[in-house]
């Protein structure tokens, strides 16, 4: 159980509703995840629109929280304006703030990211801006109100995996009070399990699911990384160390030696 944005969930994973081969598989993969957020991105499905209005009654049934995103949107203005509509269709203050500044990698704009969260955080929006791993970008999110930040593992849709391990625990060791949900590049249960061992909040992915050969197994593994990462942060992991220890002692006489002489005196 965990809290965020002024709710109180069971799952840490969140999933993305794109991709997909059929409605159908999404909905299974979406059930057999366990999640109790899903994200939506306005641009591609809407309450209402055509092929939009079955997807909205099914995930209203769930009862799952949504999650729109502004994905796509490459300017303040333009994800300023998008939030706003999601919060009209979608009747949520949740926003996924997206503001590509490069098309190659679709890495964030970090300085129109700031800005843009600063405007909505002031209209009354609980942001969740979607970053990469950098510590400075953070601190100004933090500084402009925001109490979740969604960085990176990799470039979205890479299914690479953390590749800046330093940079993740860096963020979760000086923003304690901050919940960390680590968004695109995951490619593997084990990757989303690796972040949530460091101490994560939370998983956001959608391609690692919807792309998988078995999507519905799929995120059934996903369901279960997430949960033994937590499981393991909460526990305390041995710490590591610079030579190898036994686990068994080596004082003393072998029990199986010890064994062998009793038998040799009832001989």
């Amino acid at each position: 159980m965990w809290h965020i944005g002024g709710q109180t969930l069971n799952s840490q994973l969140l999933v993305g509703t794109a991709l997909y081969p059929s409605p159908d598989i999404m909905r299974q993969a979406l059930e057999a995840s366990g999640t109790e957020v899903v994200t939506v991105s306005l641009r591609r499905q809407a309450p209402g629109a055509q092929g939009g209005e079955a997807f909205w009654h099914f995930i209203k049934e769930k009862n799952w929280r949504v999650l729109p995103n502004t994905a796509g949107c490459r300017t303040v203005k333009e994800a300023v304006n998008t939030a706003h509509m999601a919060r009209e269709i979608f009747n949520t203050p949740w926003i996924k703030l997206e503001v590509i500044g490069d098309d190659f990698t679709l890495q964030p704009d970090p300085f129109g990211l700031v800005e843009a969260a600063r405007i909505l955080i002031e209209d009354g929006f609980e942001v969740f801006p979607y970053m990469t791993e950098d510590f400075i970008v953070a601190q100004k999110l933090v500084d402009a109100g925001c109490r979740i930040l969604m960085p990176w593992a990799a470039p979205i849709g890479t299914g690479k995996g953390p590749m800046n391990l330093y940079a993740l625990q860096l963020l979760r060791a000086r923003l304690p009070q901050v919940t960390l949900i680590a968004d695109a590049g995951i490619g593997l249960p084990s990757h989303a399990a690796q972040v949530m061992e460091l101490g994560f909040d939370g998983v956001l992915l959608n391609s690692a699911i919807a792309l998988a050969h078995d999507p519905v197994s799929m995120a059934r593994a996903f369901a279960l990384a997430v949960e033994s990462g937590a499981l393991a942060y909460q526990a305390g992991p041995m710490p590591q160390r610079e030579m190898a220890m036994p686990s068994t002692p080596v004082l003393g006489t072998p029990f199986w030696h010890q064994h062998q002489q009793k038998e040799g005196q009832h001989a």
